[in-house]
């Protein structure tokens, strides 16, 4: 036998590094910076004019002064010197004494402080006439009469010189000898309502607006 000696061979192993490279991508996002131009479209507005005269009748109507009653319900029990004081810048100095004023912004405030001790509202025409006929007294308590309204004013008579003053043509100052305050006595039947609460209490004290002509029917 033919001796072949068989040389072994050594198989080496190729060790397969698997080199897995990163391939580094470098992302540069970019920002695209898009500026938007919002162009601005400007709308032409019709300008309509409002008509002036007729805001102007509205503001007159609203700021309209009218004539006022304004009637002595409570006396200077427990009342304020402040208020003392209003009620006598109105002539107003007893219980059951009325007198006629327009409603100025003066006038309203020395209403709204005086509001716990006098009604007020806006008086009737016919009722003003029969005040002035009836109760009107000039100095030395005498009545007043047609002559002496002619006299002393530009009036021919009593009615005219009522109508006069509901229309705030002239005031009650305004007539010679007149004093500007009427002393009337206690309603007959009593108030509606009570004299310490106001209208919208069911009481008589304060702006009762219309229900004045009613207390005064029953002064007369």
């Amino acid at each position: 036998m033919s001796s072949s000696t068989k040389t072994p061979v050594k198989r080496t192993k190729k060790s397969s590094k698997k080199t897995s490279r990163k391939a580094v991508t470098k992302k540069t996002t970019r920002k695209a910076t898009t500026k938007k131009t919002t162009k601005k479209t400007v709308k032409k507005v019709n300008i309509v004019e409002l008509p002036t005269v007729s805001l102007k009748k509205n503001l007159k109507q609203d700021q309209q002064e009218i004539t006022l009653c304004v009637l002595r319900v409570r006396g200077a029990h427990g009342m304020r010197r402040t208020i003392q004081r209003t009620l006598h810048l109105m002539n107003l100095y007893s219980v059951n004494s009325a007198t006629f004023v327009r409603s100025t912004p003066s006038v309203r405030g020395m209403l709204q402080k005086s509001k716990d001790y006098v009604s007020f509202g806006p008086v009737s025409e016919d009722i003003l006439k029969n005040i002035l006929k009836k109760r009107a007294r000039l100095t030395g308590n005498k009545i007043l009469t047609d002559s002496h309204v002619r006299r002393t004013t530009v009036y021919k008579s009593i009615d005219a010189l009522a109508k006069a003053i509901y229309q705030g043509k002239i005031q009650l100052k305004e007539v010679k000898d007149l004093k500007p305050v009427f002393r009337l006595h206690p309603p007959i039947g009593g108030y509606p309502g009570s004299i310490k609460k106001p209208v919208g209490a069911g009481g008589t004290l304060g702006n009762v607006g219309g229900k004045i002509n009613k207390y005064l029917k029953k002064m007369i």
